[in-house]
């Protein structure tokens, strides 16, 4: 059901404190996802082995030695970031001599920080990851200035494939400050492969796009998706850019995790008051889940569901990408993306 061996989106990096676990579930996997006494994020399988009790509703220690430990809430038992088992309290001395209680363990995975994001890789058991997390162009080591949260009652590609589609944006998101029915005219964008799937490569952003209009200086901008869930678009203009960060992250097999992110040093969005860009960004977001989540009454009656030349390309090029990640991954050989260059068109 879900793609292994990838890096997903686990939460912002404000949102991961020290001494206070994070509960999270990805993938159908419960994570704890939380901070060392040093301050770097770690991630566990959100369940103690003895009784499973989720850990993060348990309490987060730090020994002596500055080791950190997530007690379990029902029986006390301790675990370190490593998953292993460091304490049993209801142990007598001679039953702890005679315990090798380091057998026990929860599952660690491997978590890393970047840019203000925290990621975690799904693969198997004890496997490390064969590269770094994502990682955003123009902006630096800053963090996002600006996220909004949503869930979509949906499978993950149905929410892939709805946020991708360029031809439902003129129904779907109709107000005045983005698009209208009338505004709707043909467009023509050139495509290209990116290590883990395609970019609709740098150009200058439609004519009935309203909002772009207002950066000024001739925008340019850029929209890459990449395996598991990851749209990024960046927007350049006079030396200034605007970088939404989208991370689509499945919950379990009937929900999705919408969470976007906002980067930007262009003077024009730091004059807008957050509440209003984060007004905006629920009501845009909220339009494609209410779409997809209607989408859930046809789909309950497993109908066959078409894709069309060349609007849908995008939404063939995702299960293309999909489908030769999990055959590299069973094979044991390199990936190799299916996305070859191409210029298409639709009416939007």
């Amino acid at each position: 059901m879900f793609l292994q061996g990838l890096w997903y989106f686990g939460a912002l990096s404000a949102q991961v404190k020290t001494g206070a676990p994070l509960a999270v579930q990805i993938a159908g996997e419960p994570l704890l996802l939380g901070r060392d006494a040093r301050g770097a994020v770690f991630a566990l399988r959100d369940i103690c082995p003895h009784r499973a009790m989720p850990l993060s509703e348990g309490v987060q220690h730090t020994g002596a030695n500055g080791e950190t430990h997530i007690a379990c809430p029902y029986h006390g038992w301790r675990f370190g970031v490593d998953g292993v088992c460091r304490a049993i309290p209801s142990l007598t001395e001679d039953q702890a001599a005679a315990m090798d209680i380091g057998k026990i363990r929860t599952r660690a995975y491997p978590a890393r920080e970047v840019q203000g994001l925290v990621w975690i890789y799904l693969g198997k058991e004890g496997e490390q990851p064969q590269g770094p997390p994502p990682r955003l162009d123009h902006v630096g080591d800053s963090a996002p200035r600006l996220h909004v949260e949503m869930d979509f009652d949906c499978p993950l590609d149905h929410a892939v494939i709805g946020l991708m589609d360029p031809a439902h944006i003129p129904y779907i998101h109709r107000q005045w400050w983005w698009r209208t029915a009338r505004s709707v005219h043909e467009k023509q964008k050139a495509f290209g492969p990116v290590p883990l799937g395609f970019s609709m490569l740098p150009h200058q952003p439609s004519s009935n796009s309203f909002l772009y209009k207002l950066l000024g200086a001739k925008p340019q901008t850029e929209i890459r998706f990449e395996l598991p869930g990851l749209r990024t678009e960046y927007v350049l203009a006079g030396g200034r850019q605007v970088t939404g960060f989208t991370a689509v992250t499945p919950v379990d097999e009937a929900q999705t995790k919408i969470t976007i992110a906002l980067y930007w040093d262009h003077p024009l969005l730091t004059l807008v008051p957050d509440v209003l860009l984060h007004k905006a960004i629920m009501t845009f977001a909220g339009q494609d889940r209410d779409a997809v989540q209607a989408q859930q009454k046809g789909l309950r009656h497993d109908p066959k569901l078409m894709l069309i030349h060349d609007a849908d390309v995008q939404a063939m090029w995702y299960f293309k990408l999909k489908r030769e990640w999990a055959d590299a991954r069973a094979q044991g050989r390199p990936f190799v993306n299916p996305v070859k260059p191409a210029v298409l068109r639709w009416r939007s």
